[in-house]
């Protein structure tokens, strides 16, 4: 599936669509680069959830957790991660496999240790058709 976004409201908005829909034990993978509006996403992920309080992406801290939503959310940035079995230092296994949704930064990073199934979502821009345009493409694996 994908999503065309012409600003920071449209995807704040895609991105809260989608926490709407987002069920206990989801695991959502979210890719692109710098700068590409990741943290607007999480924030508007995050709002879907029912949660309140401010999100921001938790790049050194590693997960960021959030229980004011329908579901408990855990938010990890994966960026300065060095090797993927610093993970589990955090609780990263009873997080993915436990009751709340996992969203997952850089998850590129991590990918041997990622769940069987889960949901890519990686925002593209293209300067082609504006400098807010975004491409959302959403994949489930496995």
């Amino acid at each position: 599936m994908e999503y065309n976004s012409y600003s920071p409201e449209d995807t704040f908005n895609i991105a809260k669509e989608i926490g709407m829909k987002a069920k206990a034990g989801d695991v959502f993978c979210l890719n692109g680069d710098l700068g590409v509006g990741k943290t607007l996403f999480s924030q508007g992920f995050a709002k879907g959830l029912g949660i309140e309080e401010s999100v921001n992406s938790p790049t050194f801290t590693i997960v960021q957790e959030y229980d004011d939503g329908r579901l408990p959310l855990y938010h990890f940035d994966v960026y300065r991660i060095d090797d993927p079995e610093e993970m589990e230092e955090v609780g990263f296994s009873d997080m993915v496999y436990g009751e709340g949704v996992c969203l997952i930064e850089w998850a590129n990073l991590i990918e041997d240790i990622l769940p069987e199934s889960y949901t890519t979502i990686t925002i593209e821009k293209q300067l082609d058709k504006g400098f807010d345009y975004r491409l959302i493409r959403i994949e489930k694996e496995g």
